[in-house]
């Protein structure tokens, strides 16, 4: 995104200045600088984007994160919604002014009601966890909501989650796995390791075997150990997958190295039984 972005800057400062070379990075400072100066939000969002984040611009421009802030304030103020959203994030991780979750909440809110779904989905988390804000698993998935409903995989999958858990709505396995679905096909680990969950239990849809291995292999192949762990134990006993005692014990190592205490369980077991040879398994 940051890269679209910069991508973006460059081709901007080429109209701007009339012309097809790309400025030095001094002069695109320099522009952006003085079109900031002259209340146009979109300079001063992008200055801001340089000043604290695009160290590409670092010959131009030194990154200052204090006025990386400044710059998205005075685009936020004009309802510049991605500065409303960028200026949160100062403020609830404390960067380049004061830490204030409330004064986050507060900006990504203004973002959030004009659309921008990162920060509906920042939002959601706020009413979720109670910072900055008052704990509301309701608002939560109405935030959420708004997000997924944008293509926001984070929040297709906790909106999955709030359903499986019946947290702020009516619990609905139905519901759960179409949002975890629209994850997981979006390449989401924890979405398709929990839709995993739903084809191997039936929840929500209907049993398969076959089909909860097929998600968890593409959960595990991203690094989840949850779905390591599964994926090992169906081909153990070979659940959805022809029984391979080399795979299982593949998967479970690769669990077991990421500290999955279940996953080192069974391997402590397995070798116990004799089922542990050497380190392929065989």
């Amino acid at each position: 995104m940051r890269k679209m972005l910069m991508t973006a800057c460059l081709l901007s400062f080429a109209t701007m200045c009339g012309c097809n070379k790309a400025p030095t990075p001094e002069e695109r400072g320099e522009q952006w600088r003085k079109a900031a100066e002259q209340g146009d939000a979109k300079a001063q969002y992008n200055l801001g984007l340089c000043l604290g984040q695009c160290y590409f611009f670092s010959k131009g421009v030194e990154a200052d994160l204090g006025e990386a802030a400044k710059w998205w304030r005075k685009a936020a103020e004009q309802g510049y919604a991605q500065a409303q959203f960028d200026l949160g994030h100062c403020y609830f991780y404390g960067w380049g002014v004061a830490e204030d979750k409330s004064e986050a909440v507060k900006w990504w809110r203004k973002a959030a009601e004009q659309g921008n779904e990162r920060a509906q989905y920042s939002l959601g988390v706020c009413y979720y966890i109670g910072d900055g804000v008052t704990e509301d698993k309701g608002e939560a998935v109405k935030w959420w909501r708004k997000a997924a409903e944008q293509g926001n995989e984070w929040a297709q999958c906790n909106l999955g989650r709030c359903y499986d858990n019946g947290e702020g709505v009516d619990k609905d396995m139905a519901e759960a796995a179409k949002w975890w679905l629209k994850a997981a096909e979006q390449g989401h680990a924890p979405a398709q390791y929990n839709l995993g969950r739903c084809y191997d239990n039936g929840e929500g849809v209907a049993q398969d075997k076959a089909e909860a291995v097929k998600w968890w292999l593409k959960a595990a192949e991203q690094g989840n150990s949850e779905a390591q762990f599964c994926l090992g134990k169906c081909y153990f006993f070979g659940e959805g997958v022809v029984p391979d005692k080399a795979e299982a014990v593949k998967w479970l190592r690769k669990a077991a190295e990421q500290g999955l205490e279940a996953a080192e369980l069974v391997l402590k077991r397995l070798e116990q039984r004799g089922d542990l040879i050497n380190k392929e398994g065989k």
